[in-house]
């Protein structure tokens, strides 16, 4: 370095040089001055960390687009972020068990959103009345899908890979090994690894000879159950989102002797999925014959259904002979990959209405809507054409009906039904005239009255004309308008027909699941070596060792368990009895012997006084080659120690 870079003998620095070109060699730090604009070689040379140094621009070296992509796949398939997403779509399904949904029920959804005029906009702006089908969860869904394949692929490479490995060979020290035993043996080393093998193989261990050691492996099983768990996420998803995209379901309610032909113009409602072709409907057609419910009479659990079935008779295609089924709860009809539930049950009170001059203008069944676990039922009994007033003018009737099937007595509180079998029915109507409303083009709930632009029927009190009938009773309507009969009462049950190509697979998926997800929490793996060498004595010591790739409380055991069936192979050789003590001398004088100095029989003395000078060369070995104690089998620790 030059004379102007160099510190003085004071301790004092010199001021910069300024260079041929005129620029400044500043100092440095340390008391030397550096070259701060000269050649890159000073550059290089400079001692600032490379974060301060200007052609970095002070942070890290930008990433390319391929770049972020190949850190953004690493990120999606990443354990973490799967379980992320996973949490997320249980997350997201919260709102949909808990809100109605549109593709469930639409007439809960407009109740809801009349009750909560405030959050309707706000669910409406985050889809929460369509969870399943909207863009945030359907991001979710579609995210864990692209994770778990990416997380499977690699994976199922490496388990490939590990099948068609061996075990690697024994360590050099299995004493160092948490389950560790040894004995000696009379039978040969080559007898030893082969009876060794052999057992090894009869217990499903992967076994084959390394050296002088035989290598053995076995749970395998537990990564497979891993992958096959995985595997079985992606065919439940996928095949819920084939259910979604090619189902259809609808519903039907059918009053005892009435019939349901599978085409549109039949169901009460209908969704389709968006991929779904509405023309591939799987013809075929059923009729309630009878609906059959008994109840419990008494004790705690009076009331509840004890038989509830709708017996059909079915017909598969547009000919087919008729069939005879029976549909119950969870129990479904199928037909041609159909599924018919039953879902629901209920009355429909028989009424005849007729006009002033008796003519019959209306006579039908009209379901009722259960309110109650006791079928206390309300609706409307609407008569829309044929009815004519005294004045011989066409008007429209209606009447609000509540029923009961097992009517408490009069007197006796509220009419509420008291049991849900048909004990003693009782109908209660009250009526209007006027214009149901039907004609306006507006769609309109048929278990519901509009009385907005009705008019009251009087009764000589000039109230609301109103009145409770049993079967066989009438209602007659003031000033000769006609009258309403209660005839009796049919039973109608609801019926939900879905088509859905996905749900076997969901449950096979589900199955494979719960099968992989045990045997990745139970099966163990884990590696077992088992050693025979001659010994200096020429006897077999033998050494076995296991090793768990998790944690294990059976291991110990389980080596103890191989140890004892290779015992009977290769037993234990027996122990040499002890040579007979020479008898005493006397003893010399105690006078030290300098090294060097020979003895009494002319050897040589060494400096180590607490050895034995002369020891037994045929005495056998007390250790083996990996410097620890033979240890009988039925004597070795649950772990063995380091030694």
């Amino acid at each position: 370095m030059s004379k102007a870079n160099s510190t003085g003998s004071t301790g004092t620095r010199r001021p910069a040089d300024t260079d041929a070109d005129g620029a400044v060699s500043a100092p440095g730090p340390d008391g030397s001055a550096r070259d701060s604009v000269h050649g890159a070689a000073g550059e290089r040379l400079s001692t600032a960390p490379r974060e301060d140094r200007p052609e970095t621009g002070g942070g890290v070296p930008a990433m390319g687009a391929v770049a972020w992509v190949r850190w953004f796949w690493r990120q999606l398939t990443s354990m973490r972020v799967a379980l992320i997403l996973l949490f997320l779509l249980s997350l997201g399904a919260i709102p949909g068990s808990l809100i109605p949904q549109n593709s469930v029920d639409e007439m809960k959804v407009e109740a809801f959103k009349g009750r909560h005029t405030t959050l309707t906009p706000l669910y409406e702006k985050l889809q929460l009345f369509d969870v399943y089908s909207s863009v945030w969860f359907s991001a979710i869904y579609i995210l864990l899908f692209v994770s778990l394949i990416g997380c499977i692929v690699p994976r199922t490479g490496q388990f490939v890979g590990q099948l068609r490995s061996r075990p690697p060979g024994a360590p050099k020290r299995l004493t160092r090994l948490p389950a560790y035993t040894t004995w000696r043996t009379e039978a040969a080393p080559d007898e030893v690894r082969a009876a060794a093998l052999t057992m090894l193989r009869k217990r499903r261990f992967r076994a084959h000879e390394a050296g002088d050691a035989i290598a053995a492996e076995k749970g395998y099983l537990r990564e497979a159950g891993n992958l096959v768990f995985h595997i079985a996420l992606i065919v439940m998803l996928v095949a819920f989102a084939c259910g979604q995209l090619f189902k259809s379901e609808g519903g039907k309610l059918i009053v005892e002797g009435d019939g349901f032909a599978n085409t549109q113009t039949q169901y009460d409602n209908i969704k389709y999925g968006s991929l779904y072709d509405p023309d591939s409907l799987a013809p075929f057609s059923f009729v309630l014959k009878d609906f059959v419910g008994t109840y419990e009479k008494s004790g705690p659990q009076r009331g509840t259904p004890r038989t509830f079935e709708a017996r059909v008779t079915y017909a598969e295609g547009a000919d087919g002979p008729d069939r005879d089924g029976v549909i119950k709860v969870n129990e479904p009809l199928v037909v041609d990959g159909t599924k018919v539930y039953l879902i629901a049950h209920g009355y429909a009170p028989v009424v005849t209405v007729r006009d002033g001059s008796g003519k019959v203008v209306s006579r039908s069944a009209v379901p009722l809507l259960p309110i109650d676990n006791n079928i206390t039922s309300s609706g409307a009994i609407k008569v829309m054409d044929g009815y004519r007033d005294k004045n011989g003018e066409k008007t429209q009737l209606g009447f609000k009906a509540f029923f009961v099937p097992t009517f408490a007595g009069q007197g006796k509180g509220q009419m509420f039904s008291q049991f849900p079998a048909l004990d003693f029915p009782v109908l209660a109507l009250s009526a209007y005239h006027g214009s149901l409303g039907v004609d306006s083009g507006l769609p309109q709930n048929v278990y519901q009255l509009d009385t907005s632009k009705m008019k009251e029927f009087k009764d000589e009190k000039g109230e609301l004309l109103k009145k409770m009938l049993m079967p066989g009773e009438k209602l007659d309507l003031p000033d000769g308008a006609g009258s309403i009969t209660y005839e009796g009462t049919e039973e109608w049950a609801s019926f939900q027909i879905s088509q859905q190509p996905g749900n076997g697979w969901a449950l096979g998926g589900s199955v494979a699941a719960i099968a992989g997800l045990a045997g990745s929490l139970f099966i163990q793996r884990r590696r077992v070596w088992v050693r025979a060498v001659r010994g200096a004595d020429g006897v077999t010591v033998v050494e076995m060792a296991g090793l768990g790739r998790s944690e294990s409380a059976r291991l110990p055991e389980e080596l103890g368990e191989l140890s004892g069936a290779l015992v009977t192979t290769a037993p234990v050789a027996p122990e040499e009895p002890d040579a007979p003590d020479a008898p005493d001398t006397p003893d010399a004088p105690d006078t030290p012997d300098a090294p060097g100095t020979p003895d009494r029989d002319g050897q040589p003395t060494t400096p180590d006084a607490g050895q034995d000078l002369d020891p037994d060369p045929d005495a056998p070995d007390a250790t083996n080659e990996a410097g620890s104690r033979p240890v009988h089998p039925a004597e070795a620790p649950a772990e063995g120690a380091e030694k």
